[in-house]
């Protein structure tokens, strides 16, 4: 071998080192799978081949062609298909059907590319591109993971460029495994996403459903993790009558924040129904508990108490410790966050005394209660988010507390990069109707009574190749 043939696979050794490295940095610079395998399939159409397609596998098996690119600006008809295929049946033979059944990889002549009279339908949709294409030479290689097939690599030349050959083979081997363990890894973090969400979501309680307030609730988990968070909204009605809402965020972003938030909850729970008492005390109460038991847990949280008789008025007497302020919103969209009865979070004095404090709920007003996901944005300042906030409840001030809860998330947290949690509680109008049974010294309407209502529904989201949100409000 001379001089110059050296060279020459020297040249071609390190252009193709390249190519791998850089096919596994386009795979690695994106958490959006399928934008990283566009860029690697037009990386491919213009530095090994002239044409490069993805088809991958779905869940549903049907073939869903991710992409297809050739060099020139012109897209070919049928190179690229928005609706999925479905997987080859049984008699068709052509190479990108073999592949995907888990046969390959090939080398392909132009003899075996193009259209023959014979060739199955399926077949027929890619070999025609190849024709258009004038395509003299192609390698399909399946993509594999866990000794499963994915989907298939398809790479093609045309006009005076060399051919394709078994030289070619190992590095679109090489290549392919790159890809498939690329879409094997997003699917993996995606069904992670999903058991951590539904884990979440299980432990997120139904709302009250009957009574004459009215509620929303949703819970929207960060799009930035797959794991848990400690984010939760509860509400549920006294003995005495009173409703109580709550809603807190435990430190931590991982199952053992999710595990502590559970317990917090519980706790809470049982404290608020034996006591009854004002919630700057059950705060106190519930703080001591977690120095005696979890010594090194930390959290925030609101607890306050929705009060009146039926036909109102009402109030709230409620307290804080170390969480973001609730927003009182007016029929007219008169925005107030209630700053009193702050305190700070709990796991740190659980000897100190905690305030409460009362506010009047005008009529057709709404109570938000949420967690800092909702305002809090990475190199800005608290106070734009809670000033962002005011704004948008203002424009919502009559719409149900379904509506308001969902087009809050839209406008403010439309991909949270952490967990959020919204609980909305609209107060009736006065009603003049004296003949209602009660029961405690407050007024509230007996238990038989409260049976009679219809629960507010929740919305439930979908998830897709993205989470979405579910309400609780009103079971």
């Amino acid at each position: 071998m001379d001089e110059y043939d050296v060279d020459a696979a020297l040249q071609q050794a390190l252009d193709r080192f390249t190519l791998l490295a850089d096919v596994s940095s386009a795979l690695a610079a994106t958490i959006d799978a399928r934008e990283g395998l566009r860029r690697v399939c037009r990386m491919l159409a213009q530095r090994m081949g002239d044409w490069c397609a993805i088809d991958v596998l779905t869940e549903r098996d049907e073939i869903d062609r991710v992409c297809a690119t050739h060099r020139g600006p012109v897209l070919l008809h049928g190179e690229e298909s928005e609706a999925p295929l479905p997987k080859p049946p049984p008699d068709a033979t052509g190479p990108l059907a073999r592949v995907l059944r888990g046969a390959g990889p090939f080398v392909l002549a132009a003899a075996e590319v193009r259209p023959r009279e014979r060739m199955h339908g399926w077949d027929l949709g890619q070999a025609r591109i190849f024709e258009q294409l004038d395509v003299h030479s192609a390698i399909t290689a399946p993509l594999r993971a866990r000794r499963e097939v994915l989907g298939a690599l398809t790479i093609a030349r045309w006009g005076s460029r060399p051919a394709l050959s078994e030289d070619d083979l190992m590095l679109v081997e090489d290549l392919s495994h790159r890809v498939g363990l690329a879409i094997d890894n997003a699917r993996l973090h995606r069904q992670t996403e999903h058991i951590a969400e539904r884990l979440q979501r299980s432990l997120l309680p139904p709302l009250p459903g009957a009574g004459p307030l009215r509620m929303a609730a949703r819970y929207a988990p960060s799009q930035a993790t797959a794991q848990v968070g400690g984010d939760w909204y509860d509400s549920f009605v006294l003995p005495d009558g009173d409703t109580a809402v709550i809603i807190g965020d435990v430190a931590g972003h991982d199952l053992q924040s999710t595990v502590e938030m559970s317990q917090l909850r519980n706790m809470l729970r049982g404290i608020a129904c034996d006591r009854q008492e004002p919630p700057g005390v059950i705060l106190r109460r519930l703080d001591l508990a977690l120095h005696t038991l979890y010594p090194e847990f930390t959290a925030t949280c609101v607890y306050a108490l929705v009060q009146g008789p039926e036909s109102g008025p009402w109030q709230l007497n409620h307290a804080s410790a170390g969480h973001p302020p609730p927003l009182l919103v007016t029929r007219d969209g008169d925005t107030r966050y209630l700053q009193d009865a702050r305190g700070m979070l709990l796991g740190v004095d659980p000897e100190r005394t905690r305030p409460s404090a009362s506010e009047p709920l005008p009529a057709h007003s709404t109570l938000l209660l949420y967690t800092d996901g909702l305002v809090e944005r990475r190199r800005e300042s608290i106070d734009h988010g809670l000033t962002r906030l005011r704004q948008h409840a203002a424009a919502l001030a009559r719409h149900t507390p379904d509506s308001f809860c969902d087009e809050l998330l839209t406008g403010l947290a439309p991909t949270p990069t952490d967990d959020v949690a919204l609980l909305a509680v609209r107060v009736p109008e006065p009603t003049s109707t004296p003949g209602a049974v009660h029961a405690g010294t407050r007024g509230r309407r007996s238990a038989n009574d409260r049976r009679g209502h219809e629960p507010v529904a929740g919305r439930t989201g979908a998830d897709g190749l993205s989470a979405g949100r579910t309400g609780r409000g009103g079971r």
